[in-house]
């Protein structure tokens, strides 16, 4: 059981570790598109500028979002997959995970 902890323990803190790389690397993300846009849309002074930035930002979050659920649903799977020992569908899943949380930057 503790090594089942040590190697869970492991596996989130290279989660997080390469999640926290991703934004070193991460060009225009969703995320950064969607506070730009909603920055726009809050210091616009006319409201066809406010509706064109916050549709902007609200399609930019909205495909984020999306991102973060798909990657949690995979992070799941490779959780599970892993418990049950399933290495290389683990490891899909993992995989899957990181291309859903990169594309939601």
């Amino acid at each position: 059981m503790k090594h089942t902890n040590m190697k869970l323990t492991g596996l989130w803190a290279g989660i997080f570790l390469t999640l926290a790389s991703f934004g070193a690397y991460a060009g225009e993300s969703h995320m950064t598109e969607a506070l730009k846009h909603a920055e726009a849309a809050a210091k616009a002074d006319d409201s066809k500028a406010i509706v064109e930035h916050a549709e902007a930002a609200k399609a930019h979050a909205k495909t984020a979002d999306e991102h973060l659920d798909a990657g949690i649903t995979s992070l799941n799977d490779a959780i599970d997959h892993g418990k049950l020992k399933h290495t290389d569908l683990a490891k899909k899943s993992a995989e899957e995970a990181v291309t859903h949380l990169k594309a939601a930057q």
